[in-house]
This record gives C-alpha cells, structure tokens and sequence, in this order.
C-alpha cells in the first residue's frame, strides 16, 4: 500500500480540503486526489463525500482513518530511527563507569539538548565493534583496533584522550600514604587487574605497560564486579589495582580507599573513537569538539607503542574530517 497516499489521506480528513492538505505536503490538489483515488480503488470503498465546505469522511473512511494513521506514524518513526540527525546518535562505551562514560556525561550536561544512546556491546574482541559500527548498528565507538589491518576503508580511527592512570590501595597497603607516585615505586607491588580478557586492548596495553616497567600485573582469577574488587583492596595490605582518573568508582568510607597519582611519567591509557569515513552521525561533530577542550598530560607521558597520537595542535582532543575548516586537507587519522 502506497504510504504517500496515506499520508494524503489522512492529512486531507484532518484538514477537511484537499488543497489544504496539498498545500502542507508540497504537492498540487490533483496529486492529492489521484492519490486518494487510487486507495479508494485498492480499498474498494469510498472514503470520502464532497459538501460545499470541502470533503467529509464516510462511514468507511471513518473506520479506516484510525488505522492508516498508525501506518503512516509508524513508517515515519522508522524513517527517523535511521536518518542521521533524527535519532539518538549510539555511542559505545566500555562501561557506563568508564573515563568515555563520564567525559560523554560532561558533554551532554553542557548541551542538555543533546540526543544520545549511551551503550556498552560487551565485546572484547575489536572486531566485534568494528564490524558494529561498519553495519550501523552504533554509530561510533570508543575503542582502539592496535592492528591497522583490522580497520575497514570505510572507517576511521581518530585520538579522543589520554586517560592517566592513578593507584588504587587501601588504608593498609606500604603506598597508601604517598602523595604521587613514580612507576620504580610501583615495583614488587602486587597490582591486580582482574577480567583482562585476551586479544583485547587493555590486555595488550597491561603487557606492554608490565614489560616497559618491570611491573607485576597480575589478572588471574575472574573479575566478580567493581564491588568485589575494591571490598579487596579495603581488607589487603599487599594488594593494589590500577583506575582511570576519570573513571567513576564509588566506596563506602569506611574502606577508605586511596587513588594515588602516578608521574614521571604519567601512565597514560590511550582511547581512540572509531567512527564512519563519510556521513558519520552530526552529534559527533559537537562530542569531538568536546574532547578537544580536555586538559593536556605533562610532557612525561608514556603511552604504549600502538597508541593514537593527537594531531598537532590539538590540546589533548583530536580532529578529524567532521571537524577540519573549509579547504583544509583531510589528514590520514588511522595512524597507529
């Protein structure tokens, strides 16, 4: 059934004209009337009466126009689910408590307006969230793919931040009363990373990070929940985890837990956004705008090998094609 002419007659037994109803669809009285013609053929029935003062819905049209205008709200409904601009832009985080999480929330309470699908697909593999934002099913994603190859054409890899890492200890561990801390410090410390699943890129940041400064990371055991982990580190006096100074954790005071920063250099986990190449959803453009107001790292960073790096002259954010001035050439934005 043909939804224009739906939408034709539902407008038209509303406004009770058919020109009115011509004249707010952007089309002449004729196409209106061939339309409604052509739904009285299908139906079999007349839908409408002339008078003098315009048309009159008959008895069957009556019966018909509740129905038609649940179609023609349902197929614009559909059209908006999909139309870029028209719907939430979904966004993948790896967890609503998760640095992304919170720098996203700051974005929308700056812009209230703002129309997001905030999701978490629970996926360790890469390839799972590349092949989710290739399909539309998210619209971007805060993940990092280490291996270039992995990344299709139609994609792009762009630097959002550099989350710095902080120590987490409870009240009995040798490091709970230190002010900050320097990665040397941070050896022979047992530091318990519970949940790094394999071929993800935490786990190949913390192998890299173990390696680099002959730190013991240990990810044995499953991980039971953030609640489990830091009701750990309450009772421990030898055991230690590591956080995102932007990840939201939450404690009961008598755990009186600890967040330590780490310096010279600061230990920085690099997050990336993967989004379309072209016609990528507007709302990114604002959300890289943002990332581009966050507060830079010092100098001593040290980041893994793999990490995306900011552009030059980005002041801890990025830019990528949604974001460059007019005439501007695109830059290649998948280095890795």
């Amino acid at each position: 059934m043909d939804t224009e002419a739906l939408r034709s007659f539902v407008r038209a037994a509303e406004l009770g004209q058919f020109q009115h109803a011509a004249d707010e669809l952007g089309v002449t009285q004729q196409a209106v009337s061939k339309r409604i013609a052509t739904l009285e053929r299908e139906l079999e029935v007349r839908l409408f009466t002339r008078t003098a003062r315009g048309v009159e819905l008959t008895l069957d049209g009556q019966a018909f126009l509740s129905h038609a205008r649940s179609i023609v709200a349902g197929v614009e409904r559909a059209i908006n689910a999909v139309r870029p601009g028209s719907r939430a832009l979904r966004i993948d985080v790896l967890g609503l408590r998760s640095a992304q999480a919170v720098v996203l929330h700051d974005y929308w309470r700056s812009r209230p307006e703002a129309n997001l699908d905030v999701v978490t697909l629970r996926a360790n593999d890469p390839r799972v969230v590349v092949a989710a934002v290739e399909a539309g099913d998210i619209d971007a994603s805060f993940r990092t793919v280490i291996a270039p190859a992995v990344l299709p054409p139609a994609l792009q890899m762009i630097h959002a931040f550099d989350s710095p890492l902080e120590l987490l200890v409870g009240p009995r561990h040798p490091l709970a009363s230190a002010r900050r801390l320097t990665p040397p410090q941070l050896r022979r410390h047992r530091i318990w990373v519970p949940g790094i699943a394999p071929r993800s890129e935490w786990a190949e940041f913390y192998d890299q990070l173990a390696t680099d400064f002959d730190l013991r990371i240990d990810a044995t055991g499953p991980h039971f929940g953030d609640e489990v982990l830091l009701d750990t580190l309450a009772d421990s006096a030898d055991v230690a985890t590591l956080v995102g100074a932007r990840d939201r954790y939450i404690w009961p005071t008598n755990h009186d837990l600890r967040r330590i920063p780490i310096v010279n250099p600061t230990l920085a986990y690099p997050l990336s956004l993967i989004l379309p190449r072209t016609n990528p959803h507007p709302e990114l453009r604002g959300i890289i705008t943002h990332l581009g107001t966050l507060p830079r790292l010092p100098d001593a960073v040290w980041r893994p090998s793999w990490a995306t790096t900011p552009q030059r002259g980005e002041s801890g954010g990025t830019t990528c094609e949604l974001c460059r001035r007019p005439g501007e050439s695109p830059a290649d934005s998948t280095a890795a």
